[in-house]
Formats: structure tokens, sequence, C-alpha cells
């Protein structure tokens, strides 16, 4: 009987103190969180209930296996079980408590910081810092694992004489790699680009998405996703619009007749932009830049808060004056002509090309309705 209860008491007591500890702890981290909401920590704390329960399970079972007396012939490898399971929640907890202090610690800096592109900047390097923790964590739990084994242990210890070519080998094999990770921590704490920037890189414009230590992503406007090595941005020149400050100014370009109505054109553009919201109201302007010998080039500079913004002033102008121009001037639209061009002073449209001043090209004075003199046979 006592084969059966001990090991029963031992680990049904340690799971049920398990449960009761962490109903305990999840309740208190609840109240805590309700007392102050002005701070998300206590409710990203409850974020990591299940590996702290993991914890604490593993540890009472590990440290009361040998009261329980079970399978005792195979007690090295449920020993080793618990540890490896104890080590890996350990670093499980560890991770969550510190993405619970980094996003507390970014949620407040958000809060007391209105100014967009540096919020940006501390939540990209906030990302890569959590993954740098997570990696390094990652690594040296595995590690810790791969020790409990005493194979490892010699294996270990037989392979630190080839140390040095192990290093050199792996350090031609991950170059790329390593070069990428240090490209990431470049970017995030050199503010180069960050997360919500608007670039435009390889001709694709779009809005920074996510950046890892490796690779960073670019969502475009048609909703695609382009993924690039961090190592791109550290390497060749790319356009980033966020940049300093977001706003930008925009050109729309039109190509008009030469007897286009230029001045009422410019005073449409100032009622189109006054009746746009996404204007920010800070400059506009309209002037002819170019002409050809068919039409003139006109340029229009308008102004907005941000890419977006920009974007849909630029349309809204473009579409709203080439309907315009149709419906009221629509002789100022571009056209081939066709008619006959007008001469200049003393030249006559019949006859030889070489009449001029009165004269034709036998020094035969002609005007008025005199008929020119006619050469030739019949």
């Amino acid at each position: 009987m006592e084969n059966v209860l001990r090991p029963l008491i031992v680990v049904g007591g340690s799971v049920l103190l398990t449960l009761v500890i962490g109903w305990a702890t999840d309740l208190l981290l609840r109240k805590a969180d309700d007392r102050h909401s002005e701070t998300p920590m206590w409710g990203l704390l409850r974020r990591g209930r299940i590996p702290y329960m993991l914890v604490l399970c593993a540890a009472m079972l590990r440290g009361a296996y040998d009261e329980a007396r079970l399978a005792q012939r195979h007690s090295a490898g449920i020993g080793q079980a618990l540890t490896l399971i104890l080590i890996g929640a350990t670093a499980w907890l560890v991770i969550r408590i510190a993405a619970a202090i980094v996003e507390t610690t970014y949620t407040r800096y958000a809060r007391a910081h209105h100014d967009a592109a540096r919020v940006r900047r501390v939540r990209t390097q906030v990302t890569l810092i959590m993954r740098v923790v997570a990696a390094v964590v990652g690594v040296v739990a595995a590690a810790a694992m791969l020790l409990t084994f005493p194979a490892m242990r010699a294996a270990g210890a037989s392979l630190l004489a080839s140390a040095g070519i192990l290093g050199i080998v792996a350090g031609v094999a991950a170059q790329s790699t390593l070069s990428n990770m240090f490209a990431g921590l470049q970017i995030a704490f050199g503010d180069m680009v960050r997360i919500g920037d608007t670039v435009v890189v390889d001709g694709e414009w779009g809005t920074v998405e996510e950046i890892t230590l490796t690779f960073l992503t670019v969502r475009t406007w048609d909703e695609r996703r382009i993924t690039m090595p961090v190592s791109y941005f550290t390497s060749k020149p790319f356009e980033n619009w966020s940049r300093g400050t977001p706003q930008m100014t925009g050109i729309v370009y039109w190509h008009v007749d030469h007897t286009a109505p230029v001045e009422l054109m410019r005073e449409r553009l100032r009622d189109i932009l006054r009746e746009c919201p996404a204007w920010d109201g800070r400059d506009y302007g309209l002037a002819v830049t170019d002409t050809t010998p068919n039409t003139m080039q006109v340029r229009a500079l308008v102004t907005a808060k941000d890419a977006d913004d920009i974007w849909t002033v630029r349309v809204t102008v473009r579409e709203q004056m080439l309907r315009w121009l149709t419906d009221n001037h629509p002789y100022a639209l571009p056209r081939v002509n066709t008619a006959d061009a007008t001469l200049a002073p003393g030249f006559h449209r019949d006859g030889d090309r070489g009449r001029r001043n009165g004269h034709n090209s036998d020094g035969v004075t002609v005007g008025g309705s005199q008929e020119p003199p006619r050469t030739g046979r019949g």
C-alpha cells in the first residue's frame, strides 16, 4: 500500500501545490493590474503563468522524485527529463518576464512622447533587443541542456582542442548571417530605418512592417510584402520618406495646349486644394516648366503631412483639373493641329515661296489682286 500511496502523494501533491501557487500568483497579478491600470506590467506578467507553473512543478517533482521511489530502474532517465523540462521552462519564463519589462518601458515612453519618429525609433530598438534577448537565452538554455548529458561534456572537452579551427570554419560559413545580424543592430541603434517608415527600395514604395536581426519586411501599397536582408540597407542607397519630418511636397504634371489659361488653372488649383482634406495648407503653386512644338508642360506643387496624404492630394488634383479643363476649356487639351499655319507678313499662300515684301523671285512687284506672271509652256 505504501508503494502506491507514496508516489501518489508526492506526484499529486506537487501538481496540486503547483496549481494552488499558480492560481494565487495569477490572482495577485490580476488585482495589481486592476489597481495600477496606468502600467501594463502586471497584465503582461500574467502571460508567463504557464512557464511559471511548469518551473514550479518540474522543480518540486525533481526534488521529491527520490522520495517517491517510482520506477527506480529508470530514475536516471526520468530525472534527466525533469531537468531538461526545468531548464526549458526557466528560459521560457525569463523571456516572458523580459518581454513584459521591455513592453512596459516602451508603452510609458510612447505615452510621454508625442514625436512619432522618436516613438518608431524606440519601437524598432525594443523589438530587436527582445529578439537578441530571446536568442541569447535560447542559446544558453540549449547549452545547459547539452551539458546535463555526461557524453556531451566529454565531447565538449575534446572539441575545445580544435576550437580555433571550428571558429574559422563557422566564421566563414556564417559570414552572411553574422553580417546581417550586425547590420540589424546598426539599423536599430543607428536610426537609419524604423518600423512604420515609408521607404522606396528598388523602385518599390511601401512601409517598413517588420525588422529582425537578419531580414526586413516592406509592405507595399498593394499589400505585397518584400523581404530583404538588412545588410541591403547598410550597403546600398534607399529613400526614407519618414526621415526627420513626415511632411512632403508632391508634384503633378499636365501637358496642355499653348492656349491653355494658366492663370485660371492656378485659381482652380487653389479651389481644389481648399476642398481636399488631405492638403495640409502649407503651400501650393502652379507654373509652366517646359514647352514642346505642340504642348506646354504645367507643373503643380502641393504639400501634405505624410506620404499617404500626398498621394491622395496628387491624384485628386490631377483628376479634378483634367475634368475642369474638359468641361470648361476643351481647347486647352493637347491636340494635333491640322489647320493652315499663319504666315509672316509679306508672305502669300499661293505662288512661289520666295515672294516677300511684294516682290517675286524675278524682282517683279506683285500685290493686290494682280495675278503673278506665269512662265512655262502652254
